[in-house]
């Protein structure tokens, strides 16, 4: 057995839907890495739970997992906002998330957030970036001024398959060269408390002072 393994018999289990969707994504998709998957599912819930964010907004849908996992731990009035640019996306994952019992907690769009996010007048609580890696500091510098004082952000993949410690990424390697300005730059930022765990491919948490 291994350690991922033993964690995973001993945290809630995800339900059939989300196995399902697990499953189905491994089928049907051509990246199902990218998916969240059940430990950090059963985390992402457990930390809407602990803060109860009324507007969390998701850069980067995917197949839906994640954006389940998060609707699944608001309050009764909250409201998650989730983007996805891939159009190529919409018929695999809206299904999916329109027959969830969570459906009417969850605002799902197609398009650029960078574009779509400023045109909506809302502040949120709780911001997960799991979008394209080479506009990490974009999403962060739209996301932030957008936060609720003491809100959080989550970044995912900010280890990003341990290339972050390539002291020199090559200069086609655009997505490696994004996520270390990114964390080079949160690093520095005295508007934000910062921690990364290494959880999958690196969690940062990020939290607005």
């Amino acid at each position: 057995m291994t350690i991922d393994e033993y964690i995973l018999q001993h945290i809630d289990d995800e339900g059939d839907y989300l196995k399902a969707l697990y499953r189905d994504t491994h089928l049907k998709l051509l990246y199902p890495r990218m998916a969240s998957g059940h430990l950090q599912g059963r985390m992402l819930k457990m930390f809407v739970r602990m803060i109860r964010p009324r507007r969390i907004l998701e850069i980067g849908t995917y197949s839906g997992y994640s954006a389940l996992c998060m609707a699944e731990g608001l309050p009764e009035d909250g409201m998650l906002y989730t983007f996805e640019i891939n159009d190529e996306q919409e018929d695999f994952t809206r299904p999916w998330l329109e027959n969830s019992v969570y459906a009417d907690k969850i605002k799902f769009y197609i398009g650029n957030a960078l574009e779509m996010v400023p045109q909506f007048d809302l502040t949120f609580d709780l911001a997960f970036i799991d979008g394209d890696k080479r506009r990490y500091i974009d999403y962060y510098e739209m996301v932030l001024p957008r936060l609720s004082d003491g809100g959080y952000i989550l970044a995912d993949n900010t280890l990003w398959d341990g290339h972050v410690l390539e002291e020199q990424p090559h200069r086609t390697d655009l997505q490696t060269i994004g996520i270390k300005a990114f964390n080079d730059l949160i690093a520095q930022d005295s508007r934000v408390e910062k921690v990364i765990l290494p959880l999958r491919d690196g969690l940062t948490i990020i939290r607005k002072k």
